[in-house]
């Protein structure tokens, strides 16, 4: 079991939507990128889909807008930690 005050971050935040809510404390935020491709001078869109740990304190549904953290590994496909909603669905 986790306990989410003993989690310490470190490293990069990023800001994504939670596409997918349906493991037990596990969200799946989806991150849309533009790069840019030289060779054909052209800009390409991107999806990048992050398994975040979810507290119960803070509970991110499908639909919200949330900021994650990098923090040690928690499972084998967990190394993040929603720390914040910043924007509920249907808001």
């Amino acid at each position: 079991m986790v306990d989410e005050s003993s989690i310490k971050t470190r490293g990069a935040v990023l800001e994504g939507k939670v596409v997918r809510d349906r493991g037990k404390k596990t969200v799946i935020v989806q991150r849309d990128l533009v790069s840019f491709v030289p060779k054909y001078e052209r800009y390409i869109r991107k999806r990048s889909k992050i398994a975040a740990h979810n507290p119960e304190s803070i509970d991110a549904k499908v639909g919200d807008w949330v900021q994650i953290e990098e923090c040690r590994k928690i499972s084998k496909t967990k190394a993040w930690i929603v720390t914040k909603v910043l924007r509920r669905a249907g808001e």
